[in-house]
């Protein structure tokens, strides 16, 4: 068994780099694809190559990759990381229509992508059923809508 990955040493190389890009899936910070390219490198070079070649070429390639390859990655597609709102803050700007109408002063009840949001009108109007409305604001369980 020993001779035969001795002799087929970028089968190890390419079970290697594969296991680096699935376990790459699960983090999605670029740095395990970095060893998965230093493997496929070394699975190029594993043919005509001693065993210590292939570990400095995957050593040499994987460094750069850390080096070059992640920055890049990093950039372009985390680009707007940054910018990108979650949980209740995407809940601004977006449209519904009032289920329940919403009282002056009071609350009534907005649909938004198939949840029913409590809810109470920016102005003092009431805002009838059926009214398509914009939030504004979220506070808690309650948010805040115009008519648009």
């Amino acid at each position: 068994m020993i001779e035969y990955l001795a002799n087929n040493m970028w089968q190890v190389w390419a079970v290697v780099a594969v296991l680096g890009l699935i376990l790459e899936l699960s983090s999605g910070d670029f740095f395990i694809m970095c060893f998965a390219i230093g493997a496929c490198g070394a699975a190029i070079v594993s043919p005509f190559a001693n065993i210590y070649v292939q570990l400095a070429v995957f050593v040499v390639i994987t460094a750069i990759s850390i080096f070059v390859v992640r920055p890049f990655a990093l950039r372009y597609l985390h680009k707007a990381d940054d910018d990108r709102v979650s949980n209740v803050d995407a809940m601004i700007g977006q449209q519904g229509r009032v289920s329940e109408t919403i009282q002056a002063g009071g609350y009534g009840r907005v649909a938004i992508g198939g949840d029913d949001w409590k809810a109470v009108s920016s102005s003092s109007d009431e805002i009838p059923v059926g009214t398509r409305v914009r939030v504004v604001k979220v506070e808690s369980i309650i948010i805040t809508v115009e008519p648009f």
